[in-house]
C-alpha cells in the first residue's frame, strides 16, 4: 500500500466536505440578500467571503496534488491561474487530468473573484455579479465533485499498486 495517496484521497475528501459548506452558505446568504434590503450588504459580504473559501479550498486541493503527486506547484506571478491549467493535464504515467477543460473553465470566475476579494474593499462588490457567480456555483460543485471523485478512484488504484494480487 502506498498510504500518500490513500491520505491525499481522504484530505480532498474532506476538503470537499468544506466546500460543499461554503457553496451553501454562499446561497443561503445571496437569497437572504434578496429577501431583506436593508440588511442586503452583511449578506452580500457573507456571499463575497464564501466564495472567497470556496477557491482558497479548491486551490488548496489543486496544491496539495501538485506537490503529492506532480512534485510541482507553480510560482511567481501567474501561479494562481498556472496551477488551474495544470490539474487539466495529463501527466502521462503519473496521473490523469484532475480536471475537465469545461470544469477548470467553469472555476476561472472563482478565481478571479478571489483576486478582487483580496483587493478590493467590500463595498465595491455589485449584487447582480455576485448573483451570477452564485448562480453558477451549484453546477460548479457539482462538475468538480465529478472530477475529484474519479481523481479519488485513481487514488485510490495507485495506492494499492504495489500490492501482490490475489
Amino acid at each position: 500500500m502506498i498510504p500518500r495517496y490513500r491520505i491525499l484521497q481522504e484530505r480532498i475528501e474532506a476538503e470537499l466536505a468544506e466546500l460543499d459548506r461554503a457553496v451553501l452558505k454562499a446561497v443561503r446568504a445571496y437569497e437572504q440578500a434578496q429577501r431583506d434590503e436593508q440588511q442586503s450588504t452583511f449578506f452580500l459580504d457573507s456571499v463575497a467571503i464564501n466564495l472567497h473559501s470556496f477557491y482558497n479550498g479548491v486551490e488548496r486541493i489543486f496544491e496539495w496534488i501538485g506537490r503529492e503527486i506532480d512534485g510541482v506547484v507553480p510560482s511567481g506571478p501567474a501561479w494562481h491561474r498556472e496551477l488551474l491549467t495544470q490539474m487539466t493535464l495529463e501527466a502521462e504515467v503519473v496521473r490523469p487530468a484532475v480536471l475537465r477543460r469545461e470544469t477548470a473553465a467553469a472555476l476561472e470566475p472563482y478565481l478571479r473573484f478571489r483576486h478582487l476579494v483580496r483587493n478590493l474593499y467590500t463595498w465595491s462588490f455589485e449584487s447582480d455579479k455576485l448573483g451570477r457567480l452564485v448562480a453558477d456555483l451549484t453546477p460548479t460543485f457539482a462538475a468538480l465533485e465529478v472530477d475529484l471523485t474519479a481523481f479519488g478512484r485513481f487514488l485510490e488504484a495507485a495506492s494499492s499498486a504495489d500490492e501482490a494480487p490475489d
